[in-house]
This record gives structure tokens, C-alpha cells and sequence, in this order.
């Protein structure tokens, strides 16, 4: 049924067997006399406050028919009788079901129309601890947890503005899960607004079993060639609150730790939190620093190879570059076997216990290393460069972006080997080419502020400014 019926009995009977009474051993219902009358709520076992609905069953249980005399609808005896502040009154059985599945309280009574849902829940979760992710010398070691309702509070505590709107959806057919726009209505892109809310709308998905990343990827452009990451992600409220006072749009999913900062251009993953907890000098050499570094190991591996496959292609100069050790293996495979062992380590080490994990992964490198040297496999150089590669790796904040280099730097080494010069110059202009055609989320586009062009943005994210009225 679409709506509540007016027999009370009819009504327990449907809710029992809907919620799973009897069926789901968590799903707890309890009968009360309230007034004289058959009273009877539903919660999941271990979302209610014990404490609260306690004392709210000890004060229906104490009412008389006398207070109760003259009701009939659900919505007069909760503005007189249910103190809990979070309580709406609805007939509507789909959303009744859904409300419970979520954690709050379904209250029904003989004589009333409607259902009173209580919202006096209290979602298992962990303590606001310092992301693993994103971690800062300075400043907050807060960060989000798995419950979107204390994530709401971590930036409503930093936005004590009230043009900070928290704005609910409910995505996936089964799953229902919640999912927050969090803006400031009076700052953010209204027609990017508008364009989120479509795709939130449109999303045709049971569930969302991984969180954001699923969302992520049922909204996302249909480019499944292209590696670049279509949206940043970040667990620190710090950065999230500072994404939306500059007019981004922050999304909340319930279940994950990590919200996603809307829209997302390739330069904003040139940022990082340590940047703006230190001043304003040395935060811009740590962001070109980290943008140095990261085109270095992009082309460094192909152009190494370029250089030493052809003898006397260097200048005088540069010849200490052009005699690598001989080895078994040819210098292109050396480059690939590396590439391949450093992501087998860092799988290794994802799934190694905390205790060992350091220990594993030098250890693996280290006698890895070493026996593929000695054995004559490898060549030392190679071993320099890729060690290069790997760490330049890790001083970028986003993983995505790190692997999307990953890819494309192995496909300009195999270019390359394959067409010479020809096959390097092509296989830039084919990573020029890629990065112009990506699609964003939303927004205007992949490469704003450069295309199309805003002076003003592009130096605010290539040079950390001090603070100042206009900037967060």
C-alpha cells in the first residue's frame, strides 16, 4: 500500500511484514499502552538510543486516556506528547520504510492517522581521527568518518554561516543511501547546481556498494580510455570547508570516509593542505616543486630511453648518460619489469599487517634490487630512475592522478620504442590531446582556468597568496 490505512491492525500487520519482524533478527518492535490505547514502534537494533527511547516509553506509559481524549491525527499527539526535537509525522508507507531502514523510529497508534518518525539514532562509527590520507605537520587532525551526520558537523563547526546549505538526496534503488550537497547558496554556480542535481536524479543504480566511487562512476563521462580523474577527493573537513567557501560544491555520502570537491580541473590536483600551513613563500615552492616533479616523471623513463638507444645522439656533456650497464634483459623490458615490480610491492604492502608492512616493502626492494643486479638482470641506472619515478609518485596527493601518469608514461615508453623521435613527439601531443578532450563532472571545463582562460584563477593555483578577504 502507498499509504497508511485507518485500521491500526491492518497497519502492524503490513509494517511486520515489510520491516521483517520475526524474519530479520535486528529489526525490533515493541507494543505500548498509551493512554489507554495500542501503541506500537520499529527500530533497527543498534541504531536507537537506548537511553532516549527509554525515557520516552516511560513517559507514554505514564499518560492517561484523559490527554489522549479528542485525537486523531498522529501530528497533534506528537506536538503534545513526543519531546524528541527531530520528529516528522507521515502517511506515506514508502517513505515510513525507508525512514526506519535509515535508523529513525516509527511510532503508530490506535486512533491516529499517520506515523511519528523519531530521528534518535545513533550510527555505529569510529572516533574523527587524522586521516591516513592527507596528513599535515600543522594544523587540524580531524578528519571524516564513515556517518554523513557528524561529516555535516565537522563543516557546519568551520561555516558558521547560514548560506551554508546541506542539501539530501537519496541514491540507489535499494540501497537509498544518503548523499549531501553541501554549498553556499549565495556563492555557488547555480546552473552547475542545477546540472548536479539532474545527474543525481538520473542515476539508475540499486545501490551504491563503494560509496562515492560508485557514484562517482554512475555520474561520470562515459570515457572509459581516458585515466585522468574526474573528481578530487579529499578526508580533511579543512580542505572540504575552503572547497566550498570559494564556491565549490562538496558531496557527503553516507558510508565513506572521503568527500568529492565539485567541479575538478587538472590544475587542482596541484594542491595540497601542507601548502596553506606554512607561509605564503614557501607554500608556492612546495606546489611548483610538486608540479616539477611530476612532469619530470612523466617523461624521464621515455626520454632516458630515447637518448641511450641511438649511440652518439648526446652532446659531450650528456654522455655519462648514454652507457647504461649491460644487462640480460634489453633496456625497454628492464623499464617495464620495473614498472610492473613496484606496483606488485605496493599491492604486497597494502596487504601486509601494519606491523610489517614498512619492513616488507624495503625489504622486498632491497633484495629484489640487489639479486636483479647481481644476476645481471637489471642495470643500475634503471633501478636510479625508476626509484625516482616511485617517489615522485608519492609526493602526489591524489592516487588517481599518480596512476593516470603511470599509464601514460608506460604508453609513451612503448611509443617511443616502437617510432623513435617520431613516436615520443607523437606520444606527447597524443597526452596534450587526451588532457584537452577530457570531460569534467561538471563544470566549465578540464583545463579551466587555461581553457578557457582566467589570468586571476591560474595564478591562484599555480602561486599560494596570503590570506585575504577574497581567498580561503
Amino acid at each position: 500500500m502507498e499509504r497508511l490505512s485507518n485500521s491500526y491492525q491492518e497497519n502492524v500487520v503490513w509494517m511486520d511484514r515489510t520491516l521483517g519482524v520475526g524474519r530479520s533478527c535486528d529489526i525490533v518492535s515493541r507494543d505500548f499502552l498509551i493512554g489507554g490505547r495500542r501503541g506500537r514502534i520499529w527500530v533497527v537494533d543498534g541504531y536507537g538510543k537506548d537511553g532516549t527511547l527509554e525515557r520516552m516509553g516511560a513517559f507514554w506509559l505514564s499518560l492517561t486516556p484523559a490527554d489522549v481524549e479528542g485525537l486523531t491525527d498522529m501530528q497533534a499527539f506528537a506536538d503534545r506528547h513526543i519531546t524528541f526535537s527531530e520528529t516528522n509525522v507521515t502517511e506515506n508507507t514508502e517513505d515510513i520504510v525507508t525512514s526506519v531502514l535509515l535508523g529513525k523510529t516509527l511510532l503508530l497508534m490506535e486512533g491516529l492517522r499517520g506515523g511519528a518518525l523519531m530521528d534518535c539514532k545513533e550510527y555505529p562509527a569510529r572516533s574523527v581521527g587524522e586521516p591516513l590520507d592527507g596528513k599535515v605537520l600543522r594544523g587540524s587532525h580531524d578528519g571524516f568518518v564513515e556517518a554523513v551526520v557528524p561529516n555535516m558537523a565537522l563543516l557546519r563547526r568551520r561555516i558558521r554561516d547560514p548560506h551554508l546549505t546541506m542539501e539530501s538526496h537519496k541514491v540507489g534503488d535499494r540501497s537509498r543511501t544518503d548523499v549531501v550537497l553541501c554549498y553556499l547558496d549565495d556563492r555557488v554556480d547555480q546552473s552547475l547546481l542545477g546540472e548536479l542535481r539532474e545527474k543525481l536524479a538520473g542515476v539508475q543504480a540499486r545501490s551504491l556498494t563503494m560509496a562515492q566511487e560508485s557514484l562517482a562512476e554512475a555520474i561520470r563521462p562515459r570515457q572509459w580510455y581516458n585515466p585522468f580523474p574526474k573528481v578530487r577527493y579529499t578526508e580533511r573537513p579543512d580542505s572540504a570547508a575552503a572547497s566550498v567557501l570559494e564556491g565549490n560544491i562538496v558531496v557527503l555520502v553516507d558510508n565513506s570516509p572521503s568527500v568529492m570537491i565539485l567541479p575538478t580541473t587538472f590544475f587542482d590536483f596541484a594542491q595540497e593542505a601542507n601548502e596553506f600551513y606554512f607561509p605564503p613563500l614557501i607554500g608556492t615552492y612546495l606546489r611548483l616543486l610538486r608540479a616539477i616533479v611530476f612532469l619530470i616523471s612523466l617523461l624521464i623513463t621515455p626520454a632516458w630511453y630515447l637518448m641511450v638507444s641511438e649511440p652518439n645522439r648526446l652532446p659531450g656533456w650528456l654522455e655519462f648518460l648514454s652507457s647504461p650497464e649491460p644487462a640480460s634483459l634489453p633496456l625497454l623490458w628492464q623499464l617495464l619489469v620495473v614498472e610492473f615490480l613496484i606496483d606488485v610491492l605496493k599491492l604486497a604492502s597494502l596487504n601486509t599487517p601494519d606491523s610489517l608492512s614498512n619492513s616488507f616493502s624495503m625489504l622486498g626492494a632491497l633484495i629484489l634490487g640487489d639479486f636483479a643486479v647481481q644476476a645481471g638482470w637489471l642495470g643500475p641506472e634503471v633501478l636510479v630512475y625508476m626509484a625516482f619515478v616511485s617517489v615522485a609518485g608519492f609526493a602526489q596527493p591524489s592516487y588517481e592522478m599518480g596512476y593516470a601518469f603511470k599509464l601514460l608514461r608506460v604508453a609513451l615508453l612503448l611509443v617511443t620504442a616502437a617510432f623513435d623521435v617520431w613516436g615520443f613527439v607523437l606520444g606527447v601531443l597524443g597526452i596534450l590531446l587526451l588532457l584537452a578532450t577530457t570531460k569534467p563532472m561538471v563544470g566549465r571545463g578540464y583545463l579551466y582556468p587555461l581553457v578557457p582562460f582566467n589570468g586571476k584563477a591560474l595564478k591562484r593555483l599555480l602561486i599560494r597568496e596570503p590570506i585575504s578577504r577574497d581567498n580561503t
